[in-house]
């Protein structure tokens, strides 16, 4: 119970519902104890007054003592039926405050959790699969949801029922209450033995359930591959080999399962017929009546439930414990990526790096080494360099995802740590190196940074970003849903889509990570005049491995295995024979070559 004790705070917060609710359970119980006793009153007033009735058979007293019997049963079955229907209404109650109360503790800790992966920084999530933090925060917190909802509930149950009925069964009968209990720990042990069992081969259908998704989702969006390499029939091989794993594992699961309710009905039978044997001596000696036989069956069914709950109700407990350790150990991660001094204000542009160097801390990869440039608020400078040269570790360092391993990053003379992050990312425009685009309209995705995007600047962003006309040319314009990860939309349109995204900020920091990647150059030289008028005013820095790029930039610096290896203008650098010039006769040659 050590990890589950951090939803305490939780139930302090929803303390008048567990309050509210253990009151509620309560008077249920009582509405379930009373009516075994009206059931032993009016078994003994039918044993007691029937030989009473026989004698007055054939006279002119039996019908008036009938009518007097009858009515007395009568009594009995509506207090019986009544105090049912008030137990009906007491247990929806009862869900009504501790179930409800599991829903809004299980909001409350989602909500909890998606905020604090948001504080996260990025080195976090290149270390957790998608899938790990899906899982917490759905699969887990519906674990431990079931802890603070039916095992509570059953609990309470379990406890208050004991507590107001042994004593009850002892006053009438101690012997016969041992022999109706006997069975009742076994029952609990057996139950909880099972439902472990269930519940690990639950978990291996999940895996291969998993496996199974998977191999069909990667199937189905591979499906051109598949057909290219004429790999359908090896494919149809393997579905039905992971279909057949699943098949076994779910087979086992129903072998088990067909065992629960048999041993729950064999215990509980069990259970009644030492009752009745006990029940049937007692009787013979003249100390119990058949009422209190009755009565006494009926209170063993009222302990079944929650005694087999108690099984079932512990390996909730156990599952949630597992889950909330889980759940812990991502909340107990805390950002390095924090403010010094919190600063907000706005930014001139000017940018500055001194003698930075970086190493990704989940790879140990030195990615830049002693990298010094400035930047002055207007001008712009290209960053130019092969694959895996550090080009983007210097926008992800710019915008704060990472923090430098040596060295420092200023932005207006003052070093990036000491800005409010939300202050300096809302004053940066980024479009990234991997475009993504969310399951949402073109215009939505386009003002996506803005608090309040107003039409113009959408349709002035798309028009700056040479994708206008592409927009306007579908059914819906502005409206057309790209699907899922821009899926709708080809690659080059994904990508200015992105640019009109950071546009519309108006950001006094534009970065363009090789944003330019996936438009062909008569498209990129289209959307570079458009950016010469957006770049104007603001610090720009384009990032790319095409020399066509650099040609907007005041300056442009080359990267060689996270070194600066050259630094100047276009014409400076063509001047001199480097890597530069070597990269941009490699592109020309490429180009001549495809026209």
């Amino acid at each position: 119970m050590k990890e589950l004790k951090y939803l305490n705070k939780y139930l302090l917060k929803y303390k008048w519902h567990m309050l509210l609710g253990l009151l509620f359970v309560i008077i249920s119980n009582v509405f379930q104890i009373v009516p075994a006793q009206m059931v032993r009153h009016s078994i003994d007033l039918v044993v007691d007054n029937v030989r009473v009735f026989g004698s007055f058979e054939k006279s002119n007293l039996e019908n008036d003592f009938f009518k007097i019997f009858s009515r007395g049963i009568l009594f009995y079955a509506v207090l019986i039926l009544v105090m049912a229907l008030l137990r009906g209404v007491f247990l929806y109650f009862v869900r009504q405050t501790l179930i409800v109360m599991s829903r809004l503790v299980e909001y409350d800790l989602k909500n909890e959790i998606f905020e604090h992966y948001q504080s996260l920084p990025l080195s976090f999530y290149r270390k957790n699969s998608t899938g790990d933090l899906m899982n917490r925060i759905s699969e887990d917190v519906g674990r431990v949801r079931m802890y603070l909802g039916p095992s509570i509930m059953y609990g309470m149950q379990l406890i208050t029922l004991f507590v107001m009925l042994i004593p009850i069964m002892f006053q009438i009968s101690p012997k016969l209450t041992l022999y109706a209990l006997i069975p009742l720990p076994l029952l609990s042990i057996s139950i909880f033995y099972v439902n472990n069992i269930i519940e690990h081969r639950s978990e291996q259908i999940q895996k291969s359930q998993s496996r199974l998704s998977t191999f069909v989702q990667e199937a189905f969006s591979g499906i051109r591959v598949l057909k290219s390499f004429a790999r359908e029939q090896e494919s149809v091989q393997h579905f039905a080999s992971e279909s057949e794993e699943y098949k076994n594992q779910s087979l086992k699961l129903t072998r088990m399962q067909a065992l629960f309710f048999p041993l729950i009905m064999g215990l509980i039978g069990l259970s009644t017929i030492l009752t009745v044997y006990a029940g049937s001596v007692e009787v013979i000696n003249g100390t119990l009546t058949f009422g209190h036989i009755a009565e006494f069956i009926i209170y063993v069914n009222l302990l079944t439930w929650p005694v087999t709950s108690l099984g079932w109700t512990s390996s909730l407990v156990k599952r949630a414990e597992a889950s909330q350790k889980r759940i812990n150990e991502f909340l107990k991660t805390q950002t390095n990526i924090i403010s010094a001094q919190n600063i907000e204000r706005t930014l001139q542009g000017k940018v500055e790096f001194d003698n930075v160097s970086f190493v990704y801390p989940d790879t140990g990869i030195q990615a830049l080494k002693n990298i010094s440039f400035n930047i002055q608020p207007g001008e712009s400078l290209a960053i130019i360099g092969t694959t895996g040269s550090g080009k983007s570790t210097i926008a992800n360092l710019i915008s704060r995802l990472f923090d430098v391993t040596e060295g420092e990053v200023r932005v207006d003379d003052i070093p990036i740590k000491n800005y409010n992050l939300n202050n300096l990312r809302s004053q940066t425009g980024i479009v990234p190196q991997e475009v993504f685009l969310f399951s949402d309209t073109i215009y939505n995705n386009i003002g996506f940074g803005v608090t309040e995007p107003t039409e113009e600047k959408i349709i002035q962003a798309a028009k700056d970003a040479d994708v206008y006309s592409n927009i306007v040319s579908f059914p819906q314009g502005f409206n057309t849903r790209v699907g899922e990860r821009g899926i709708t939309l080809s690659g080059g349109q994904k990508q200015r889509v992105s640019i009109a995204r950071a546009v519309v900020r108006e950001p006094k920091i534009l970065i363009l990570d090789d944003a330019l990647s996936a438009v062909d150059t008569k498209t990129e030289n289209t959307i570079l005049n458009s950016m010469k008028k957006i770049m104007q005013g603001r610090t720009s820095i384009i990032i790319s491995h095409r020399v066509s790029s650099a040609k907007l930039a005041n300056k442009i610096i080359v990267l060689d295995e996270g070194r600066i290896v050259e630094t100047g203008t276009h014409d400076d650098l063509i001047a001199t024979t480097g890597a530069y010039r070597e990269l941009y006769e490699k592109q020309m040659l490429v180009d001549e070559v495809a026209d």
